[in-house]
């Protein structure tokens, strides 16, 4: 992939990545039970650190399958995601927040999540 997203591209692969980002919330869920149950000794229905360690491991392997894919991991909890572009002739960044229906969002990077702003529409 490119390291400039359009947003039909942008779109694209947060569709792609739809099944693996659901895969990392249930994942990053978990281990918040786990690591509790874990720290304070009590038990759950998931297991134990055996269970933890595979949690833990298999939230790597997701996220890197998500930085495979170019995107900029911001956050995982809740994931941000953002996808280099260009809109007016500047840089910005192309923003997914976990529970964003679209990407429908940018902001220059040197403004940050505070700068966001709605994606105009296409022309």
């Amino acid at each position: 992939m490119s390291d400039v997203y359009t947003a039909a591209e942008a779109r694209a692969v947060l569709d792609r990545l739809r099944p693996t980002l659901d895969a990392l919330i249930e994942v990053r869920a978990d281990l918040a039970e786990l690591g509790a149950a874990v720290q304070s000794g009590a038990p759950s229905a998931l297991g134990g650190l055996p269970e933890l360690k595979a949690a833990q491991a298999r939230l790597d392997e997701l996220l890197s399958a998500v930085v495979a894919s170019g995107v900029e991991v911001k956050g995982i909890a809740p994931v941000l995601l953002d996808f280099p572009s260009v809109l007016d002739d500047e840089p910005v960044l192309l923003c997914w927040l976990e529970g964003d229906a679209k990407l429908a969002w940018y902001h220059r990077a040197d403004l940050g999540f505070a700068g966001r702003r709605p994606l105009p529409p296409a022309p």
